[in-house]
């Protein structure tokens, strides 16, 4: 039997110091009593570790607290300026900022349409997205969602062509951002940020187990697996656009990038067709689901025809939900993009029965639950959770302040 491993007081310096800050991060402003009782330290313990991670300029005095019996207590909170960090959500279309400190406030946002690919080279177009954000000081983390995936195995975004991110294929992708922009740079899968921000705050806080499928002019998963997300060896996981389904041509129809696949069956442009066969007649997928929901409520024959034409939709939706379903075998789906927030309560509810029909039943089915941008929702969190981790453990492995970002 081995002996018992005992902690150096080192490590549990360590160990009480990120607690600290964590405590101080989700209840805080807090008095050293009151962090005293929700660490368990010693009074005596607290005040050490506070001018500790004061030094370290990760705790700053936040004024004093009067109108309770006893002295008047100071009280302590995390430097908000202790890092900042950006989150991009980059499209053919636009591009779009938030900028955070390291308590999670957001301090700076911006939008724009995305610049010509022609126009001041991809990390100028970057840089300019994000100047425009106007951060307090310099960035220590920035956390891009794209269309695609990064490669680990060769560097380069794979599953988005040059028309879909102009300016994207080139060779070291992510040395290459960080570079350019003088920052750590992380570049994620957009669906995957998407379902961390689902998994955070959303539909499936609940479930470690769930597939979120983003249904818009394109079709996209995101694997989340015993609570952790999974990219896959490649980084391709959950790239769900062009796997073969019964009733669609596949790639030996037409090449890689031909139209076949999941994405002929249920993506936004086979949608709009599909219910413009059953008499629905929008302008795009959008128009069209809106439409046909609108006409389901309703009686006589439009109304027939939009919910058979609805049925469709959920059956082939459905369709490659129970293929993911049969190799991850997760507790639960989100369903979410422009053709969920247009199909709503009525598609999830005809997906389910679809699912059920297929012998898929367990499985339940919820619409997303994040409010406004989920891509940048899922960056921000993602780039919270890293710089905190760098930042709150670098006074314990350095024995020395942290940098303030000044």
């Amino acid at each position: 039997m081995k002996p018992p491993v005992h902690g150096t007081p080192r490590l549990m310096r360590a160990i009480n110091d990120r607690a600290a800050l964590r405590i101080l991060l989700e209840k805080g402003p807090l008095t050293r009593p009151e962090l005293s009782e929700l660490t368990g330290l010693s009074k005596p313990t607290a005040f050490q570790l506070l001018a500790r991670l004061q030094e370290a300029g990760l705790v700053v005095n936040d004024g004093v607290r009067a109108g309770q019996p006893g002295r008047t207590a100071e009280v302590y909170r995390v430097n908000a300026a202790a890092a900042y960090v950006a989150a991009l959500d980059v499209t053919p279309e636009r591009i779009d900022v938030q900028v955070a400190d390291i308590t999670g406030a957001v301090v700076g946002a911006a939008g724009s349409p995305a610049p010509s690919p022609m126009g001041g080279g991809l990390v100028g177009q970057l840089r300019e997205a994000v100047e425009a954000a106007r951060p307090p000081g310099p960035l220590r983390r920035v956390v891009i969602g794209v269309q695609g995936a990064v490669d680990p195995t060769t560097g380069r975004l794979d599953h988005a062509t040059a028309a879909d991110m102009p300016g994207w294929q080139i060779p070291d992708l992510v040395p290459t951002l960080g570079d350019g922009l003088g920052v750590t740079v992380d570049v994620e899968n957009d669906v995957n940020l998407v379902a961390l921000a689902e998994q955070a705050h959303g539909a499936a806080a609940d479930c470690p187990d769930f597939v979120l499928l983003w249904a818009g002019e394109g079709l996209g998963a995101a694997l989340v697996i015993g609570g952790r997300l999974h990219r896959g060896f490649f980084g391709g996981a959950g790239e769900v656009g062009y796997m073969p389904v019964p009733g669609a041509a596949t790639a030996l129809d037409g090449g890689r990038f031909s139209h076949h696949g999941y994405q002929a069956l249920a993506g936004g442009p086979a949608v709009r067709d599909l219910l413009r066969s059953y008499g629905v007649q929008g302008a795009d997928f959008q128009e069209s689901m809106a439409m046909a929901v609108r006409l389901a409520e309703g009686t006589g024959r439009a109304a027939e025809e939009a919910v058979a034409g609805l049925r469709t939709v959920a059956a082939r939706v459905a369709l490659g939900l129970a293929t993911i379903a049969s190799v991850v075998d997760p507790g639960l789906v989100v369903l979410a993009g422009g053709l969920v927030s247009a199909g709503g309560e009525r598609l999830r509810d005809l997906v389910e029965r679809e699912l059920r029909a297929l012998d898929v039943g367990r499985l339940r089915v919820r619409l997303s639950a994040v409010r406004g941008n989920p891509v940048l929702v899922g960056a921000m969190d993602l780039a919270l959770a890293r710089v905190r981790d760098e930042v709150f453990g670098q006074v314990t492995r350095d024995g020395g302040p942290a940098s303030t970002g000044h």
